[in-house]
């Protein structure tokens, strides 16, 4: 069953220039200790990625924050919510500090999605419950 959803569109220059003006400062405010190091390899070989890659995570921290119905408050803050990847590729959310007991109380899974293009990055989650994490995805049965 569905518990919400959220979306958010990121303009990257917006992004860009937070960075200009306020440096690393703005990256360790919005990027978990993981992302912060992912951030630092991009920007070293590409600094337009390492922008981009800031935005998608602004996108898909304030898309969740939207699909758990909290915005950015707490238990929600942009260090307690982390973007992984399953071992496809595929990006999954990754909780931390008191939102893991407050998702996992309310037995919540996300599913998440993120792109960007050269001006804007976006995201879409949805927060599913009351789904065994364990059970297996059948196909539809043809007729």
């Amino acid at each position: 069953m569905i518990y919400g959803i959220g979306t958010d569109i990121c303009d990257i220059r917006r992004i860009a220039q937070s960075l200009e003006r306020h440096g690393a400062r703005f990256a360790h405010k919005v990027l978990t200790d993981n992302e912060l190091l992912t951030w630092q390899k991009r920007s070293a070989r590409w600094p337009a990625r390492g922008v981009s890659f800031v935005a998608t995570r602004f996108a898909v921290k304030e898309a969740f924050s939207k699909a758990i119905g909290l915005g950015m408050h707490m238990p929600m803050t942009w260090r307690h919510c982390e973007v992984g990847h399953h071992p496809g590729g595929q990006p999954r959310i990754i909780t931390h500090g008191p939102l893991t007991p407050w998702c996992e109380q309310r037995g919540l899974r996300f599913h998440v999605t993120l792109s960007d293009e050269k001006e804007y990055a976006v995201a879409f989650c949805i927060a599913e419950v009351g789904m065994d994490p364990n059970a297996q995805i059948r196909p539809l049965a043809q007729t």
